[in-house]
Parts: structure tokens; C-alpha cells; sequence
């Protein structure tokens, strides 16, 4: 049985969720990753999962986003719960942002720019830091350059929701904490609903309303931001745990 943290929900939009799982489960083959996942996100709301590597986080973005078929229950979104593709989902306002840059190495860091539906000027404004590097191709950008530059092209278009797997892999505190801090900005001045997956707990608990630890492809625990000592007790609690104990 999932503990609930006796503390109160962050303000979010009066609206409905944009994004929801509903009793979710998914995986690979025969055998379920996760299981009977139940969380939404609202406009303007960042939510987190956090779990061990293998709990289960990369699964549900992808079943939420429709690259992965369902086991069980359904995604809500947009206020409906009939199953689409990804690039249907992408048409019509979802964003992915995977841990490894999507980039095309071979063209200049402009050209993949002009690749996403928000063009040069809109990526730009979130990460200034892209202007003097428009014209370098983009494969000789760094990690955390080639990361600002997907990110840019991704929020440019303007998503309703996005979803962000381990953006942090490999990459500077101090981007890291660009890249958290530019997924917060729009939240709050787009209204833009954020899915966060982070292995570094702290940093993304910051920009966070809501989180969510999954343990073994279940939901044990959750909270808010304020809730981040009860995150640190929860997830060793789970780490330490047997799979039985897990799953109770």
C-alpha cells in the first residue's frame, strides 16, 4: 500500500490535469517494470520520480508518452483516455527531453534549431548562452551545450507538457542547475506542466511542487517540496527494503 505524507498539496491550476496515469502499468515482454501507477500533473506544476536506477522512472515516460505499450490501465490526456502515438502526442503539445542529447551532430547547433517548431529567436531566449554558438556544429558543443541545445528546442515549441529523463547524466552542477532552473521558469510564466525524472535528488526536489519515489515499479511514497527529509528517509527506507517489502 502506497504511504501518503501527511502534508498539504502544493497551489496548482484550477484546471484539470493535463497528463495522468491511472492504476498504470507497463514494461517489456511479459514482464510489468511498473505497476498500478496513479499520478497527474497540472499546468504549471513541475512533478518529480525519483527512484534507484531500474525502479521503473524511464518506463513510465515512456508508456506515458506512448512509445511503450500499456499492461494495464490508461494515460489520461488532455482530458481523454484514448491511446495515442508519440508523434500524435508531440503534434499535439507533448515534449521529451531524453537524458542523451538529441542532436544531429553533423549540422550547426542554428539547423538544429531550425529542425524543432519554435525556431531560432524563441530557443535562444532560454538559454542566451546559445547565441555566440549558432554557427559551431553542433557535434563539437559539449555535453551540457549539446543538453541546453535540446532543451532550447524543445521548450521553443511551446509544449503543453514535457517530459525530462536524467537531463543531469554526466554534466556540471552548474548546468544542471541551468537546466532544472529554465524547466521551472517556464512553469511558472508559461504555465507549462513538467514530468521530472532526476537521479540528483536535491536539485530537482528545488524546482519541484510534487514528487513521487518509485521503488521497484511501484509508488511508495509522496509529498511536496517542503516534504524533502521525508524523500531522503523514504528512499533509503526503500533501498534498504526487500522486494516484499517493497510492494506492500
Amino acid at each position: 500500500m502506497t504511504k501518503r505524507i501527511p502534508t498539504e498539496r502544493a497551489t496548482v491550476a484550477a484546471s484539470g490535469p493535463v497528463l495522468a496515469a491511472r492504476e498504470l502499468s507497463a514494461g517489456y515482454g511479459d514482464l510489468a517494470a511498473v505497476r498500478s501507477l496513479s499520478f497527474e500533473v497540472h499546468p504549471g506544476e513541475v512533478v518529480a520520480l525519483f527512484g534507484a536506477n531500474g525502479a521503473g522512472k524511464t518506463t513510465t515516460l515512456l508508456a506515458m508518452s506512448g512509445v511503450l505499450p500499456r499492461m494495464g490501465g490508461h494515460v489520461e490526456w488532455r482530458g481523454s483516455r484514448r491511446a495515442r502515438p508519440l508523434h500524435k502526442m508531440a503534434r499535439e503539445g507533448l515534449g521529451l527531453v531524453p537524458g542523451a542529447p538529441t542532436v544531429i551532430t553533423r549540422l550547426s547547433t542554428r539547423d538544429n534549431l531550425r529542425l524543432g517548431r519554435g525556431g531560432v529567436s524563441a530557443a535562444v531566449a532560454y538559454f542566451p548562452e546559445l547565441e555566440g554558438l549558432l554557427d559551431r556544429r553542433a557535434g563539437l558543443l559539449s555535453g551540457g551545450e549539446q543538453q541546453m541545445l535540446a532543451m532550447a528546442r524543445a521548450l521553443a515549441a511551446k509544449p503543453t507538457v514535457i517530459l525530462v529523463d536524467e537531463v543531469s547524466l554526466g554534466l556540471a552542477p552548474l548546468i544542471v542547475e541551468r537546466l532544472l532552473g529554465a524547466l521551472r521558469a517556464a512553469a511558472d510564466q508559461e504555465g507549462l506542466a513538467v514530468i521530472l525524472v532526476e537521479q540528483q535528488a536535491r536539485r530537482a526536489l528545488a524546482v519541484s511542487d510534487r514528487w513521487h519515489l518509485l521503488v521497484n515499479g511501484v509508488i511508495t511514497h509522496s509529498g511536496t517540496r517542503a516534504d524533502g527529509h521525508l524523500l531522503e528517509a523514504a528512499y533509503r527506507a526503500g533501498l534498504d527494503a526487500k522486494p516484499s517489502e517493497q510492494s506492500a
